[in-house]
This record gives structure tokens, sequence and C-alpha cells, in this order.
């Protein structure tokens, strides 16, 4: 079927997507937005990741707007103030470099070179102004976006993020070695594995300085909050194994929700990619209700005082924010160059990436 996207890249064209991926709820009850900035977040964005060496110029010139990594921010984080989302943006663009660099060095087999890289890491986010002229542009490239996050909201939301970060790289660790050993973990084992090195509480934490307020926990534990993040992201982390599915099957990869189905349920192709979709479509319908939930809790707090105003109006941009997740996920699935794997000469080999020994220093 076509869908008319409102592409946000250069040539704004009817995107084709495949039966098999096709979401009509989401094309008509997600419309999508886009914030302001983001024509000049593409070029600052793309200016950053020249800056930082974290891509050669001649990857830049050819595939940074193709991959649509800022339409995916500019479509999720609306309402922030253009320097926070530029940071984002930011941050997004190394994390995507930084997944590049673990595969490749799984794929030429340079566990040592991930040691070094998953040290510096740990490192960086706890100390990031000491390792802004790192010599890997990856360490230095993440310690410059993170120092720059953590100059939005107080010192108790930078612990918490770095708290959740030191996290999502031990889980990247974890998928190193699974990857390595050819261990495909169990549909059990995979779920909560992916909800780390998707970077669930991440994308989720990054809410809040888009609100311009740092939420109480008792706010962000509550349940209604709590379950509509965790279907945004689920529904994300899900859509991209179904869509990924194919690059990922060319890789050789172990870390995708339909490979552990088929590996430890017995199902044939067919049924995997109707069960992955199956709960990609249940994560959207149980975020409906869990939508008009939260925002029951969002009026909640308005109790007449300037502060609960302000928590209630931060809890509605963030739901807001949540919502716009799943036409931004959907939509970059279709536009960006990262998932068009029968247009690369070679399937397992993205053409977008560094592929000589990189991540040796």
């Amino acid at each position: 079927m076509h869908a008319f996207s409102d592409s946000t890249t250069a040539t704004s064209t009817a995107v084709q997507v495949p039966p098999s991926l096709s979401l009509p709820v989401i094309e008509t009850a997600f419309p999508r937005q886009l914030h302001p900035y983001w024509p000049r977040l593409q070029e600052k964005t793309r200016a950053w990741l020249l800056e930082k060496r974290l891509m050669p110029a001649d990857k830049v010139e050819e595939h940074a707007d193709g991959l649509c990594y800022t339409d995916l921010m500019a479509g999720y984080y609306m309402g922030a103030p253009d320097n926070v989302l530029q940071t984002i943006a930011d941050f997004s663009a190394w994390f995507f470099a930084w997944d590049d660099r673990h595969d490749r060095d799984i794929v030429h087999h340079r566990p040592a070179a991930w040691r070094r890289l998953r040290f510096r890491l740990h490192a960086a986010l706890d100390s990031p102004e000491d390792h802004l002229h790192h010599q890997d542009p990856l360490v230095a490239g993440f310690a410059d976006s993170v120092g720059r996050l953590y100059a939005f909201l107080p010192g108790t939301w930078n612990a918490r993020f770095a708290r959740h970060f030191h996290l999502v790289i031990e889980a990247y660790d974890q998928e190193f070695r699974n990857r390595v050993e050819g261990r495909i973990p169990t549909v059990e084992e995979y779920l909560e594995l992916r909800r780390l090195t998707f970077a669930h509480s991440i994308w989720t934490d990054l809410l809040e300085p888009s609100a311009g307020t740092e939420l109480p926990d008792s706010v962000r534990n509550h349940p209604s909050f709590r379950r509509a993040a965790l279907l945004s992201q689920d529904f994300a982390a899900w859509y991209n194994d179904l869509c990924s599915f194919p690059k990922e099957v060319a890789g050789a990869e172990v870390h995708n929700l339909g490979i552990s189905l088929i590996a430890h349920k017995g199902l044939t192709l067919e049924e995997t990619v109707a069960e992955v979709r199956r709960r990609v479509e249940e994560c959207v319908a149980d975020f409906l209700v869990a939508e008009r939930e939260v925002l029951r809790f969002a009026d909640s707090l308005a109790d007449g005082t300037p502060r609960g105003r302000e928590i209630s109006a931060a809890v509605r941009a963030c739901a807001g924010n949540m919502r716009n997740w799943f036409s931004s996920v959907y939509w970059f699935h279709h536009e960006s160059g990262r998932y068009r794997v029968d247009s690369w000469d070679d399937r397992s080999t993205p053409p977008y990436v560094t592929n000589e020994a990189a991540g040796e220093l």
C-alpha cells in the first residue's frame, strides 16, 4: 500500500509500506507531527557528526540525511526547547553510530576493542568533562552529548540517567557475548534484554528535559505513567524487530524477537511475522487505554497550586510525546536508509558504516 507520510526528507514522496508492515491504525489515529526546528536540527546534527568524526565525510554527505536520524527525534520530542532537541538529536545520532561500531566489532572479531570501548563509555558517563578530547571519536562524542544533557535538569536527573545508561552499556555487552557465541536468547530473556538494548528508560528519561521539568519519583513511578511509557517503547522495539528482521537474518544476528520465536517456540517464518505483528498491534491498542489513564492522572495532579499545575502540564506533555513516538518510529522505518536491505550491494554490510578495522584505538 502507499502511505503519504508527509516525509521530512528533502524530496517529499509517497512512501510504500509493505502490507506485512502496514499499520493502518498508526496512519489514521496517530497524526504525525514535526518539531518546527527540524530543518536546522538536520543541518546542525550533520555538522556535529563531521566535527566529532563519528562518520567519515563521504558517508555523511551520501547517507546522513537519508538515514533520517533527526526526523525520528523531531517527530518525538515535540515542545522541547531547540537546544534540548538539538542535544537529544546529537545523542541519538551518536547512539546509532555506537550501535554500528558494536556490530562491526562483532563481525570483525574485535572483542578487545569492544571491551576497551565499554569501559571507556562507563567512565565518560560518570565524568564527561574528562573525556571530551578522547582519541576515540565515539568516546569523545558520547562525552560531549551527555555533558550537554546534564546541563538541563538537576543532578538527581543526571544520576538517574547515568544509572540507566550504565545498564544499557552492560546489556550491549551481553548482546556482544550472545552473538559471538551464537547464542539465541529465549523469548523471555530476549524481551528483558531488549528493553535495555533499546534503551527504554533513556528515551523516557529524555521526555523530562523536553517538558522542562524533572518529574517526582511518585509521578514517574505511578502505574499509569509507567505503563504508557513502557507500551510506547515496547512498540518501538518490536516494530523495529519486525522491520529489521531481513537485515538481521542477513547479518547472522541472534538478537531479534522473530529469531527467538523461531529458535525456541518452533514457529515458521510466516507464523513468526504474524506473532511479532500481533504483539506490535497489541501495544498500540493497550496504549490507547493507558493514554486515557495517564491523562486522568495528569488532571488529578492539578491541585490548584503552581507546582501542581506545572507537574500536571509536564505529565501531559510527556504523554503527548509517548503518543508521538508511535508515528515517528513507524515512518522512520519506512523512510530511513537504515532498513533498505534490498538496495545494499551486500545485505550483511550496511553502506553507511565504516567497515574497515575501526575501534582499535
